[in-house]
């Protein structure tokens, strides 16, 4: 096999190897030998079929598989010599080949970086502590007293009012017509909850059971079905039942009714809770300055593919995000006059990315067998009983799967050692004044890595209100976040490898025929 050097400039590499028609026809005749006491032809004994005629049957099929193979060790061997860390999948293809020719194949990649010597001595950080107060227990315990209401059913002359259950029949009809999935029997609704179109609920107060009603309202701009946005409808409403709400107190019955054995239980559980979330607002708020003191002191250039990937990352959010909006064209021009701003989001992430791997790796930093086969069992759940089989299959097999489940972990075990290496000081704050300082980092007013600027220039991105970008100190291109094995050298395995997840979407529009236009819930933001 010959390799010859074909570019090299910053971390791109581009190289064309060549192998041997000799060498792919060496490992066919090792395949015929291998078949041909397994062929089976009429007028020959069980493995004594000619091997002229097994060529002349399979020679085809083990050419092409020999000539993968050839490339794929011949790419492989590439790596191995040349001591290359692809930053992402190389761009293999082959030039020529066939006919007793050579076979000629490219190969295209960038290298991952020479990371410099973290500076990790003289970390100081500043926790930001908060104590779950009375106040605060007795809010989430009212919370939970509010997700039990019950109701019983009010007097016949009782006039509706906010905060009691309605039970009707409905027909809605945009310009004096009917429409599909706006007619339902039976449903219910709380006044006052917001489930249903603005107006729909209000004028239900003051009806009274068995009364009829006819409402006047106007689908939102932003409604989910496109033929009803904006247009002014009627609802038909047969009042068949109203039930007011009955008082539900905090004691020992209610808790016992929760399987505990008392009130004072369900207190400690709540706070409990509490306190495990507010630590995990400090963490945020730690790893946030944490790594805005590893991104003030470190700079290397950074492969362009993986900025590449980890911004179409990002903007593939903001696009969902904009979708979203009241006015999706708005916030995409918005998006747009900010592209540069998260395109340098990107890349400080995977720059940070590449950091904590560097300084995991120096430090004995690992993610253990048994930490990996808890984290494919985790992952495996998001996928039906009868594909998590092949999940977990898929992820032993495919070394680039199993590193972006291991990654995420990774991190965070790189960022406890940091934390176990920095002076930290303790302040005592409210839970507003920590929201308030997260709030602060993501809006730009510090230097992390969701700030658009390098320290030596000093100005601070504009705000941004979209969820890819709001926590990008927490996620420092999670892909990155440790040194990835090479990938194979055949061309990119399609995604039908890896099961479909399960879909956890909303119902399908028939679904929704018992319930008149309830408002379209916002989507999930995903950071």
């Amino acid at each position: 096999m010959q390799t010859v050097e074909t570019l090299n400039e910053g971390l791109k590499r581009a190289y064309k190897i060549t192998i041997p028609a000799k060498d792919i026809d060496a490992k066919v005749d090792g395949e015929l030998k291998k078949i041909a006491p397994q062929i089976r032809m009429p007028g020959f004994r069980p493995g004594k079929v000619p091997a002229n005629l097994v060529r002349k049957m399979h020679g085809e099929a083990l050419q092409q598989q020999a000539l993968e193979t050839a490339v794929q060790e011949g790419v492989q061997k590439l790596m191995t010599e040349k001591k290359l860390r692809p930053a992402m999948q190389p761009a293999v293809n082959l030039e020529e080949s066939g006919d007793g020719k050579d076979a000629v194949v490219t190969v295209e990649l960038e290298t991952l970086p020479d990371v410099p010597a973290p500076k990790i001595d003289g970390l100081k950080l500043e926790r930001l502590s908060v104590e779950p107060g009375e106040d605060a227990v007795n809010d989430a315990l009212n919370q939970i007293v509010q997700g039990q209401k019950s109701f019983d059913p009010a007097p016949a002359k009782h006039k509706a009012q906010k905060g009691d259950l309605v039970i009707m029949d409905f027909v809605g009809k945009v310009d004096g017509e009917a429409f599909e999935g706006g007619t339902g029997e039976g449903m219910s609704v709380e006044i006052g909850s917001g489930r249903l179109i603005p107006g729909f609920e209000d004028q239900l107060i003051g009806v009274k059971a068995n009364e009829q009603r006819t409402l006047n309202v106007t689908f939102p701009e932003d409604y989910n079905v496109d033929h009803l946005k904006g247009k002014p409808a009627t609802f038909d409403v047969t009042v068949n039942e109203v039930q007011t709400p009955r008082e539900t107190k905090a004691d020992d019955e209610f808790a016992k009714a929760m399987g505990l054995e008392g009130i004072d239980q369900l207190r400690e559980l709540i706070k409990g809770q509490l306190s495990q979330e507010l630590n995990g607002l400090t963490r945020t708020h730690m790893k946030r300055k944490l790594l805005d003191q590893l991104a003030a002191d470190h700079d290397f250039p950074v492969p362009p593919s993986m900025v590449d990937a980890e911004f179409n990352q990002i903007w593939a959010q903001l696009e969902h995000e904009a979708s979203h909006e009241a006015d999706p064209e708005a916030a995409r021009k918005e998006m747009e006059a900010e592209r540069e701003d998260y395109r340098a989001i990107a890349e400080r992430r995977v720059r940070l990315g590449l950091l904590l791997s560097e300084i995991g790796q120096q430090n004995g930093v690992e993610v253990s067998q048994q930490e990996m086969n808890q984290l494919i069992m985790q992952a495996a759940q998001q996928y039906k009983p009868a594909d998590r089989e092949r999940f977990v299959q898929y992820v032993r097999q495919e070394p680039m799967a199993a590193a972006q489940l291991r990654a995420p972990l990774f991190e965070d075990k790189v960022v406890d050692f940091l934390f176990s290496k920095a002076e930290i000081s303790d302040r005592t704050v409210t839970r507003a004044e920590l929201e308030a300082e997260i709030e602060a980092d993501v809006d730009g007013h510090v230097h992390g890595p969701d700030c658009n600027h390098d320290h030596d220039h000093g100005h601070a991105k504009p705000k941004a209100k979209k969820a890819a970008a709001k926590k990008a100190d927490e996620k420092p291109a999670a892909k990155a976040a440790e040194d990835k094995p090479a990938k194979k050298a055949t061309p990119k395995k399609a995604e039908a490898e890896a099961p479909a997840k399960e879909a956890k979407a909303e119902k399908p529009a028939k679904a929704e025929k018992d319930k008149p236009a309830a408002k379209k819930a916002p989507a999930k933001k995903k950071a």
